[in-house]
């Protein structure tokens, strides 16, 4: 065991953390030839293509130092905050961790919220100051804001590139030297915890766990404490860049196991591994369950795909575990389910991978966030969903979610980011320049307003510089009221939403606006409504596509083209009574999109 080093990669967005873990990969020899190829972890096509991590991937490595052999047990981690429940994961099961500071960008707001959280674990911290290469480096001003942040000496600070190489036998020497070997006792009863599960169409699932404590072999019988679930462990081994089998492993270790679980809800991560025969006395503790922040309904586009519906998002949930849902149904939509997400690019991954692995098309509505509504007998209830709203007679007050958030980033940009932040009924806390020209601003803010296009609007003003990360802080009274969309006087229960009564009647006639673009004309009127219970506060025409029916009149008495008219407007009232509007997929997406 004293030759075991478990250490996960936590940084910002970009910051190089997958090009490091290469050249580690490379430099230990676990990765070569032609399985060598730029972000070997990055496994799935998404990744590769957006350039981010969003699963966090574990990896053996062997390390010779001073003719001592190591075994290095890699996590690395996703860098955006809609994944951040990945990286509480990993570095539940290290005992250090890597945080590598980008030396052109120096410390982002989710470089500190990944640091705080590998502090409160413990965990040995290894800085390293990645992409010296670069021109724009500044090393010395971000080993500065290092030092600030964490209390290191200068010379604890390793300078590297993840590009070219400079500093990675460092890195490993580091990890060797600094990070602690696993404590435990192999000859305990066997205590290991899941950290991640996969499925597998031909094996069945596969459970990713670190031994605590005890041995596990090949053929055990093991219980999985939290669902009381008895296996044989068809397969144990160790995660090199495939699974790599194992007679046995014991405390201290990072590896697998195969026991033909077929049902998805057997394997709960966070969960402990037990011998049957020899049980540890309890569960590991300190494994937090997930808070979803934003939800959103998804349907299947054919109504009779819904079990299939089911069965794919069991499966995603298996490898993303910050994913619930529950069945829900909606008068316009049908059967589906109620999904709750990290955010909105989480959502976006979900929705994408859904389609890529399982063939599943669906329409998404509007996301929005869980409010908590009184009534006057002072009842609280939890409402996800704003059809789920009680009579509006009947509510004493509407509370709503607020964030604790902070941004840091250049003072060139303090204006128009306060100005963005104070527009979407934010409360400046606190403004605190950290080093240099750097300014962390933390700010109060509904998550309602966030939810939607808060990032994309901080990155564009602050020409990509602001760094933005957030937590639940508490619940506050809001004068919230439910807006709703009506097509022909009809409600479409997946358009409506909840929204503070100063920008209702704005976002009301923009959705109106939008509607019109999208929605395609019919042999009838369309009348798009936006309102506030029965009160309508904004009103689009979308006009009947008509045939000239007067055309065969030349000249003659005006009477002649009036009877012909009146006709046909008859025909058109009939037909609108019988015709319903199909709103396109497009018109659920450009709601989010409406600046």
């Amino acid at each position: 065991m004293k030759n075991i080093r478990n250490f996960c990669i936590i940084a910002h967005i970009d910051h190089g953390k997958s090009t490091l873990a290469d050249r580690l990969l490379e430099q230990t020899n676990t990765v070569s030839g032609k399985d060598l190829q730029n972000q070997v972890l990055d496994d799935m096509d998404l990744e590769r293509e957006r350039g981010i991590t969003i699963k966090s991937h574990a990896i053996q490595m062997q390390y010779i130092k001073d003719n001592q052999e190591y075994t290095l047990n890699l996590i690395d981690t996703p860098g955006h905050v809609d994944f951040s429940y990945e990286v509480s994961r990993s570095i539940a099961a290290c005992e250090g961790a890597l945080l590598i500071v980008d030396a052109s960008q120096g410390i982002q707001a989710q470089t500190i919220s990944n640091l705080y959280m590998a502090i409160d674990n413990d965990l040995e911290i290894i800085p390293v100051v990645n992409k010296v290469d670069l021109d724009s480096a500044k090393p010395d001003e971000v080993e500065d804001q290092i030092i600030d942040l964490l209390g290191c000496d200068r010379e604890d600070i390793i300078r590297a590139s993840g590009k070219t190489g400079i500093g990675v036998p460092e890195i490993l020497d580091a990890i060797v030297d600094r990070v602690p070997a696993p404590k435990g006792d192999a000859n305990e009863p066997l205590q290991a915890l899941i950290f991640d599960s996969v499925f597998n169409p031909f094996r069945g699932i596969i459970a990713y766990f670190k031994i605590l404590n005890g041995t596990i072999k090949e053929g055990d019988l093991v219980k999985f404490v939290n669902t009381g679930k008895e296996y044989n462990a068809d397969e144990v081994g160790v995660l090199k860049l495939t699974l790599s089998k194992r007679k046995e492993l014991s405390a201290g270790n990072v590896g697998y196991i195969i026991s033909g679980i077929k049902t998805s809800c057997e394997v709960k991560v966070g969960d402990t591994i037990t011998h049957v025969n020899r049980p540890c006395e309890k569960a590991i503790e300190g494994f937090q369950e997930v808070k979803p922040m934003v939800f959103a309904g998804v349907y299947p586009i054919e109504t009779e795909d819904f079990e299939n519906l089911r069965a794919s998002l069991e499966k995603l949930q298996l490898n993303d575990a910050s994913l619930t849902f529950q069945p829900e149904s909606s008068a316009a939509l049908g059967f589906g389910f109620r999904c709750g997400f990290l955010g909105l690019l989480h959502m976006e991954i979900v929705q994408e991978r859904l389609g890529r692995e399982f063939d599943m098309d669906v329409i998404t509505t509007v996301p929005n966030v869980s409010y908590k509504v009184y009534d006057k007998k002072g009842n609280e209830t939890e409402v996800h969903n704003p059809s789920g709203l009680p009579d509006p007679t009947l509510i004493e007050h509407i509370e709503e979610p607020y964030i604790r958030s902070s941004i840091i980033s250049t003072t060139d940009f303090i204006g128009p980011i306060m100005t963005l932040c104070l527009g979407k009924r934010g409360e400046l806390v606190k403004q605190e320049f950290i080093s240099g020209n750097r300014v962390e601003l933390v700010f109060d803010m509904p998550l309602g307003e966030i939810v939607i296009d808060f990032y994309d609007k901080l990155k564009s003003i602050s020409k990509g510089y602001a760094s933005f990360d957030y937590h639940i802080h508490d619940f506050r009274e809001s004068k919230l009221v439910k807006l709703d969309i009506l097509l022909n006087g009809e409600s479409v229960d997946a358009l409506s939403t909840l929204t503070h009564v100063d920008n209702s009647i704005t976002f009301g006639r923009r959705m109106c606006e939008k509607l019109k673009e999208l929605i395609p004309r019919q042999q009838f009127d369309i009348a798009i409504q936006a309102a506030i219970g029965a009160k309508i506060i904004a009103r689009e025409t979308i006009k009947a596509v008509r045939k000239d029916v007067t055309a065969k009149c030349y000249g003659g008495d005006i009477s002649r083209k009036r009877k012909l008219l009146e006709k046909q407007k008859k025909g058109k009232k009939r037909m609108k009574q019988i015709g319903s509007v199909e709103v396109p997929q497009k018109a659920f997406l450009a709601v989010l999109k409406l600046d």
